[in-house]
């Protein structure tokens, strides 16, 4: 397979099994929970060392366990924004391209509405009244606008297969319009839907950070690497507080990206990249 043959995606196959392992396996990697206090070995704002890997905060919380436990929020938020969005966006997609005529206009209609608003003021209005404290809450919010790219994408892939001489032979056969949707043309547009989706978990965690480092978002006691920098603002001269989860995000995203190029190249015989 053509995607093995990808370092780059491979790199960030191994990153991402790493970290979002790290995330899954938070209750044994950090024991003890994201708040907790070593009350025989607390120390306020300590550098990096061997005794707490990524140093510790304000009130002696070790940064390496609120990491992880963030890592782990992350996950969740990016994971179920693209599954939900995808299967939106398939279905939408799916049955607008299917169908055509009056449909398909209301339906893309739709999808452009939602395109044509102001995402980043909506995400941010929302977020403030609706999305303050929980995952999930800001993982609904997402949703609502990540689900309008897939559906362009399986929209067009479906005006193009809905032709062809397998389907008009399955249609001949007696084959109802459901089966044809998702068992003779789903499986040749599972490709763009990977991809997009794959892309769509790095973009929902990467919003999802912003918006709580704005403090619009994830709220204590829950874990949040942009709510863990949002907090370290108070700590100018405490790097670590901002860097070690800083650079986890880009960690997250870039592996995501690299994995989501090396699943283009290999699911889209049209690209013509240049391999890394």
């Amino acid at each position: 397979m053509r995607f093995f043959r990808h370092r780059l995606a491979l790199l960030g196959l191994f990153g991402l099994v790493v970290i979002f392992g790290a995330g899954i396996f938070a209750n044994y990697i950090a024991p003890g929970g994201f708040s907790a206090i070593n009350l025989a070995d607390s120390q306020l704002l300590a550098h990096p060392s061997s005794a707490h890997l990524f140093g510790t905060d304000e009130i002696g919380r070790n940064e390496f366990n609120r990491v992880i436990w963030g890592i782990r929020t992350s996950m969740e938020v990016g994971v179920f924004v693209a599954a939900v969005s995808s299967l939106i966006g398939l279905f939408v997609g799916a049955v607008a391209g299917y169908y055509g005529g009056w449909i398909d206009n209301l339906l893309m209609r739709l999808t452009d509405l939602v395109l044509t608003l102001p995402a980043l003021a909506i995400l941010l209005t929302a977020s403030a009244l609706l999305g303050q404290g929980s995952q999930w809450r800001i993982s609904g919010i997402l949703v609502a606008f990540f689900w309008t790219g897939i559906a362009r994408v399986v929209r067009g892939v479906y005006l193009s297969l809905r032709e062809k001489e397998y389907v008009e032979a399955a249609k001949a056969s007696g084959a109802g319009d459901m089966r044809l949707m998702f068992r003779h043309i789903l499986p040749n547009t599972l490709g763009p839907i990977i991809v997009n989706g794959t892309l769509a978990v790095g973009t929902a965690i990467l919003v999802e950070a912003a918006l709580s480092f704005l403090n619009l978002g994830i709220k204590p006691p829950t874990p949040s690497l942009g709510g863990l920098i949002n907090a370290a603002q108070a700590y100018p001269q405490q790097w670590w507080l901002t860097i070690f989860p800083g650079v986890t995000i880009v960690l997250i995203v870039l592996c995501v990206n690299f994995v989501g190029d090396g699943l283009r190249d290999a699911l889209d015989p049209t690209q013509r990249r240049v391999r890394a």
